[in-house]
C-alpha cells in the first residue's frame, strides 16, 4: 500500500468537476495539494473550502511558457495527477476544427508539456508518483467522439509507455480510465450515459487506486469490460454494435 498522508501532490485540472472532487478526497486523507488550472478565482474558491487549504498555481497547459513557469513555482512534489481535459461531442460529419484541436491540445499535448517538467526531476531522484487520467472511450474508436476518444487513446498509450520504462524504478506510474462522470462536460451529451457516476464517487475510486501498486484502474468495472473486450471483436462486428 502507498501512503499518501503528508505527501505533496500537484493536481492539474483541479478547479471543478472530478478535479475538485479529487482535491477534497485527497485533502481528507492528509495530502498537501498544489492546485492548478487556468482560473485563479476557481482555484482560490476551492482551496478555501479544503481543510488546511492548498497552494494554488495558475497554469494553462496549452502554453509551454505557462507550464514551465508553473513548474518552477511548484517545485519538487511527491506526485502529480493530470485531470485537465476538455470535451465536445463531435462526429466527422460535423467537424469543428477549433474544438478538435483544443481536445488534442489540452487532453494529450498538455499532458506531454507537464510531463516534460515533472518526469526528469522524478527520474533524477528516482522517486515520484504520476497519475494520468484516460477514459473508457480510449480503448477503441467510437462514433461521435472525434477529438476526445483519439486524445484519450494517446493519453493511455503514453501512460503505458511511461510505465514500461519506469516500472523497475522508484517512479510509479498509474492510469485511471473512468466512464461517464456527471460534470459540466458530460452535460453536453444528448444520448443516454450508462452508469453515470457522481464526481465524488469517482474521486474516491481514484484516491483508493492511488494507494495501491496496480497500474491501471478501469471503472465502473462491469461497464469497462464492454470497452476492453471490444478490442477483440472483428471490425465488421464492432461497427455493427458500436457505430
Amino acid at each position: 500500500m502507498r501512503q499518501l498522508d503528508g505527501r505533496r501532490y500537484w493536481l492539474i485540472g483541479a478547479s471543478e468537476g472530478l478535479g475538485a472532487a479529487l482535491a477534497r478526497e485527497l485533502t481528507g486523507q492528509g495530502v498537501h495539494l498544489v492546485l492548478s488550472a487556468r482560473s485563479a478565482d476557481r482555484l482560490d474558491d476551492l482551496a478555501a473550502t479544503l481543510p488546511g487549504g492548498a497552494e494554488t498555481v495558475v497554469m494553462d497547459v496549452t502554453d509551454e511558457a505557462s507550464v514551465q513557469a508553473a513548474a518552477r513555482q511548484v517545485g519538487r512534489v511527491d506526485g502529480m495527477v493530470y485531470l485537465a481535459g476538455v470535451y465536445w461531442p463531435m462526429a466527422s460529419q460535423g467537424w469543428q476544427a477549433d474544438e478538435a484541436v483544443a481536445m488534442a491540445d489540452v487532453n494529450f499535448t498538455g499532458l506531454v508539456r507537464v510531463l516534460g517538467q515533472v518526469v526528469p526531476q522524478m527520474v533524477g531522484r528516482d522517486a515520484g508518483h504520476i497519475v494520468i487520467t484516460g477514459s473508457l472511450s480510449g480503448f477503441r474508436g467510437l462514433p461521435g467522439a472525434i477529438g476526445y476518444a483519439a486524445s484519450k487513446a494517446g493519453v493511455m498509450a503514453l501512460a503505458e509507455c511511461l510505465h514500461a520504462d519506469l516500472h523497475r524504478s522508484g517512479v510509479d506510474v498509474q492510469l485511471v480510465n473512468p466512464g461517464f462522470i456527471r460534470t459540466r462536460l458530460t452535460a453536453r451529451n444528448d444520448f443516454a450515459m450508462p452508469f453515470l457516476m457522481d464526481p465524488d464517487k469517482a474521486a474516491a475510486i481514484i484516491a483508493r487506486h492511488m494507494t495501491r501498486r496496480r497500474f491501471a484502474r478501469n471503472f465502473p468495472t462491469g461497464f469497462s469490460w464492454v470497452f476492453r473486450l471490444s478490442r477483440l471483436l472483428p471490425e465488421s462486428v464492432y461497427l455493427r454494435l458500436f457505430a
